[in-house]
């Protein structure tokens, strides 16, 4: 089962996140199962159309999701996948 990665930031907001293993064929489906874990969750990852916010990022096995705003991309079972909150400033 592809494996679920969060960095600290977003664990500032939601700090129960925690690796987490599912079964599932895409990015979509991927945040439909967190929601149920963590409730509101998709919330903050998506805006109100369903694409992936700005400050989001999504990387499959080391590559930056492709698709923003359908969450299409597939994933493979030994699939590391990484989700973390963009951080700006100076």
């Amino acid at each position: 089962m592809p494996l679920i990665q969060f960095t600290s930031a977003l664990k500032r907001f939601y700090p129960h996140l925690k690796p987490t293993s599912v079964e599932a064929g895409n990015i979509k489906e991927v945040l439909v199962i967190l929601e149920s874990s963590y409730p509101n969750i998709t919330d903050y990852l998506m805006d109100e159309h369903g694409a992936l916010r700005n400050h989001i990022n999504i990387f499959i096995a080391g590559k930056m999701i492709a698709d923003r705003e359908n969450l299409s991309d597939t994933i493979n079972e030994k699939d590391e996948i990484l989700i973390f909150q963009a951080l700006s400033g100076g």
